[in-house]
């Protein structure tokens, strides 16, 4: 074993048996691991570092606005407001599929996302639970 890794390893190991490490977030959870088998890797790295600088992809930027505005246009009252919504939800939506089609997702995926997530939403809310979480998922 390299020296250093030794001297790392038993700086550790005193840390933890002194408690240093027992006050920190998270202590005695376990790791919420990350699937990024969907990532190359050679992107993985920057991939992580740009999304946790607050940084993410166009599309799953214009899908949050699209979202947003959908849930807007459920619960609002006024018929103009709504018109303006619907026109406004249905601009993003396109923008969106734009965006993943610049991108290469399949035809499959565009063709049946939305009666999906709704088949999805109807399922949870028959059997009592919260609506699927629309922000992940499809990109």
């Amino acid at each position: 074993m390299d020296p250093f890794c030794h001297l790392v390893e038993q700086k550790l190991a005193d840390a933890v048996r002194s408690g240093q490490f027992d006050q920190l977030r998270g202590f005695g959870q376990p790791l919420a691991l990350e699937d990024l088998a969907g990532v190359p890797d050679e992107l993985r790295t920057s991939y992580l570092l740009l999304r946790g600088a607050g940084f993410v992809p166009p599309e799953l930027a214009e899908r949050k606005e699209w979202l947003r505005l959908e849930d807007l246009l459920a619960a609002c009252t006024d018929d103009g407001e709504r018109a303006r919504l619907g026109r406004e939800a249905q601009r993003a939506q396109l923008r969106y599929r734009l965006l993943l089609e610049q991108r290469g997702a399949s035809q499959g995926l565009l063709d049946y996302h939305d009666p999906l997530v709704q088949r999805l939403s109807a399922k949870a809310a028959a059997a009592g639970d919260d609506a699927p979480d629309r922000t992940r998922g499809a990109s």
